[in-house]
């Protein structure tokens, strides 16, 4: 798929960017994780695959990880969502949220975008338990 098709759903500040707590993983290295969700209209795509992915600068590398994928309903509606897991090295920085589609999208109204950086506190917990 040509990335030509993307679509900026959002671009997302540093202040939230920076929230995020770096967790050591012994394969990926340092990982930040984000909740995000995204509710879209897309007018001319009903019935047809879409992937929610996000974009970010670390050093001068540019790279994308994909978060979502799902079919867009007959109404041209869809919600994506889920957790994105970032490897770093050196820093977050313009981070995106973007669509990519196979047929690109005419147009594209965000009816609503949320992202959030994973609270560690809750998995901490989660894990003592287990």
């Amino acid at each position: 798929m040509s990335h030509v098709q993307d679509k900026l759903i959002g671009s997302v500040p540093s202040r939230i960017v920076d929230v995020a707590r770096l967790l050591v993983t012994p394969y990926e290295g340092r990982v930040a994780e984000y909740n995000v969700a995204t509710w879209l209209q897309l007018p001319g795509l009903a019935n047809l695959p879409v992937s929610l992915l996000i974009s970010y600068r670390d050093g001068d590398k540019r790279r994308e990880v994909s978060v979502d994928h799902g079919k867009v309903n007959a109404h041209g509606k869809i919600l994506l969502s889920g957790i994105a897991r970032m490897p770093v090295r050196h820093k977050i920085e313009d981070m995106q949220v973007r669509l990519r589609s196979a047929v690109p999208a005419q147009s594209l109204v965000v009816e609503e975008f949320f992202v959030q950086a994973v609270e560690l506190s809750n998995n901490e917990s989660l894990q003592a338990m287990a």
